[in-house]
Formats: structure tokens, C-alpha cells, sequence
């Protein structure tokens, strides 16, 4: 893939997956929906309407006064962001001249006033950009974030806005007994894929059923000898008891066969074991597999034989103790400090508590958090 390596890492904002443009300073040309669209923006140069041309993207009027033009958006899977994109594809003579992107972490499901009166804090700071170009910018700030804010410098239009990164979930959400553990919106990530010709490996763990074949991962007809495949990283340790490989609208391009196996270790350096044998598989067919001898894994190898398109692939078992612990503490080291405060305290823990508690940061490990923090933990 073309472009800076953290354009690999998942969307977060994407309205597929449930983000959205939560306020917009003015979108009186074209609507601010439009920059989180999935796929690239398309442009019909005959198009206009009551209010001038027709963009795919999200326009701003000519501001006439000081400031600057700004939309919200909360992300469909907070976490930590590496990367954002400010695409102006198709706006030529009326792109921001520059752009600045902000960060946010909040509490719940914070009201327009609560966006507007938050701490910011800069991911890209005010920098020039292009007309009709995918103007791309790494972002090195280790918090999670659920909101960004994209603010163009005074006015313009932008087609797309992009924000690559690792999902981080939030553990107090985490209260069922199973979870799908390689699944995006709790942290899975896809590490390795032999190929992804056709579509996007990370679309085998995107949230919901996939509508049609565009929206799965297929590789490109093999031609030689070996199979495809794909290396999953779990949320954190857990123990995968049901697997679904989903060939749903891959009807005559589906793989003939399919195993999985596994490795306690994040990095793969441990021993693979078997989870599912190589077994056959349907074209157009949610198959579902009970593992017959589950055991604790952090990263999983999906095999497709000898090629051939997968729609989603689901891992659903329960976190080991180790697990939980590991993505708490992930978590703690992550939230930006005025979450973090408000987070602690609703956990119960004193003012004294929390302050200790961000001032050792990164807290590194669980061994010795504060009660009742602990006892959350524990679960």
C-alpha cells in the first residue's frame, strides 16, 4: 500500500463503523457528513444545486470575519491516533489554505456545549495543505482519544478526513462473560496478510455483517504453490471457544478450506497450536466452529486454501485474568488526565488516589492499583 505506513492501521472515524460529525461550525456549501464517508470522493463537474456546486465533501462559506471553520467528530473506535488525512480531493480553488487537527477524551455521551468547553489538545498543529490532495500527517501522541477536531484555516472545503490508529476499549464496557476478541472495535488488528488485493484485510474484523463482497477481505488468484492468510492481534490475552469465518456474497471465490490456530504470545514467537483443523468451507455461508480444545491465545492465524474471499471473521471467548488486567492498564496509561480524573472518581477512588495514581504514570502494571481500582479490574 502507497502512502505512510500508518495509513495500514484502521479508520477510527468511519461513519461504516459507527463515527460521526457530531457539530460543524458551518456547512452551508456541502454537508459535514460527507467527511467520513467510506470510499474515495466522486465529483460530477455539471453538478449544482440551490446553494452552487455539488461536492462530495464537507464547504464552509466565505467567512467574511476573524476565526476559523471547525467540525467535531466522534470516533467510531476510540484510541490512540497515528496517523489523520485531510483530503481535499476535488477542491481546487476553494481549499483551506491550512489545517490543525485537535484531540479530545470525555466521559459518556458529552453534549455540544461539553465539546466546545473541553481541553484540546493539538495532533497536527496549523500546517499548509493542497488543493485536490490527500494530505497525509503522522500524529506521535501516545493518549486515547474518542473525538477529533478538524479546524481549517479561515475557510474552504475539504472531501475526507481520515484518523488511523490503534483501538483502545474501554474495559468498564467489558462486563459479559464472552466478546468477539479479534474484533476491530475492542482492539483486534490485523499484523500480517499475504494478500489483500481485492479488499482490505482489516475488513475481516469491521463491526456488523459486510452488505456485499466489496465490503470482505479477498486476496488475488493464487497462481503458485501455499495458501493466503491472515495474522490477528487480540484485544488482550483471551480464550477462543466459537470461530466464524463468513463467506457471505463470495460465491464463486470462496476459499475450498480454512484453519485456524494460535500463539500465546503478542509478538508470535510462541509455539502456533490448532484451534480449528483445515476444514471445508461453503461459498456464501456464515460457518460456525466450537473450539474443541480452547486455550489462552493473544494472536491468531486465520488460513483461507488455497485462496479466496472472507466477508468477517469473529473469535468469541472470555478474557484470561492476565488479559484483563493488561488492557485495564493499557487503558489507565492512555486516557488524557481530565478523563482520567473523571473516570477514577466514577470508579470511587479518592481525590489523593487519582492524583498518586497520574502522577506514577505509566502505571505499567496491575499488581498494585488502589482499591475498589483493583476490584474493577479483578472484574
Amino acid at each position: 500500500m502507497s502512502g505512510p505506513a500508518f495509513q495500514l492501521l484502521p479508520d477510527l472515524a468511519l461513519r461504516s463503523r459507527g463515527g460521526a460529525v457530531v457539530h460543524a461550525s458551518d456547512e452551508s456549501f456541502a454537508e459535514r457528513e460527507n467527511l467520513i464517508k467510506p470510499g474515495a470522493a466522486g465529483f460530477d463537474p455539471a453538478a449544482f444545486g440551490h446553494k452552487g456546486k455539488i461536492y462530495d465533501g464537507w464547504e464552509t462559506r466565505r467567512r467574511r470575519d476573524q476565526g476559523h471553520d471547525h467540525a467535531v467528530v466522534r470516533l467510531a473506535v476510540p484510541g490512540v491516533v497515528h496517523g489523520v488525512v485531510v483530503d481535499t480531493a476535488h477542491f481546487t480553488g476553494n481549499h483551506p489554505p491550512e489545517v490543525s487537527v485537535e484531540g479530545a477524551g470525555f466521559e459518556g455521551h458529552p453534549s455540544t456545549g461539553e465539546l466546545g468547553a473541553a481541553e484540546w489538545t493539538t495532533l497536527v498543529p496549523r500546517t499548509a495543505v493542497a488543493g485536490d490532495t490527500a494530505n497525509a500527517f503522522a500524529v506521535e501522541d501516545p493518549h486515547r482519544y474518542t473525538h477529533v477536531r478538524l479546524n481549517i484555516h479561515p475557510d474552504g472545503g475539504v472531501a475526507r478526513l481520515r484518523v488511523h490508529g490503534e483501538a483502545l476499549p474501554d474495559p468498564r464496557l467489558l462486563v459479559t462473560e464472552s466478546m468477539d476478541l479479534a474484533a476491530l472495535v475492542v482492539g483486534g488488528r490485523v499484523l500480517a496478510c499475504s494478500n489483500g488485493f481485492y479488499g482490505a484485510p482489516e475488513n475481516a474484523i469491521a463491526p456488523g455483517r459486510a452488505r456485499h463482497m466489496g465490503e470482505g477481505w479477498e486476496n488475488a488468484r493464487r497462481r503458485g504453490a501455499g495458501n493466503d492468510h491472515l495474522e490477528i492481534g487480540l484485544a488482550a490475552a483471551g480464550e477462543p471457544r466459537l470461530l466464524e469465518v463468513d463467506t457471505s456474497y463470495f460465491l464463486h471465490n470462496a476459499p475450498a478450506e480454512a484453519a485456524v490456530s494460535g500463539n500465546a504470545e503478542a509478538d508470535g514467537t510462541g509455539e502456533w497450536f490448532p484451534l480449528l483443523e483445515r476444514t471445508p468451507l461453503l461459498p456464501d455461508t456464515p460457518h460456525m466452529f466450537v473450539v474443541a480444545a480452547p486455550r489462552p491465545a493473544e494472536r491468531l492465524r486465520l488460513d483461507v486454501y488455497p485462496d479466496g474471499g472472507v466477508a468477517r471473521f469473529r473469535a468469541h471467548g472470555p478474557l484470561t485474568a492476565a488479559g484483563r488486567a493488561a488492557l485495564w492498564v493499557r487503558w489507565l496509561d492512555a486516557l488524557p488526565e481530565d478523563q482520567a480524573r473523571a473516570a477514577l472518581a466514577g470508579l470511587g477512588l479518592s481525590h489523593r488516589q487519582t492524583e498518586s495514581l497520574l502522577r506514577r504514570r505509566p502505571v505499567g502494571t496491575a499488581a498494585d492499583l488502589p482499591e475498589p481500582l483493583a476490584a474493577a479490574v479483578r472484574g
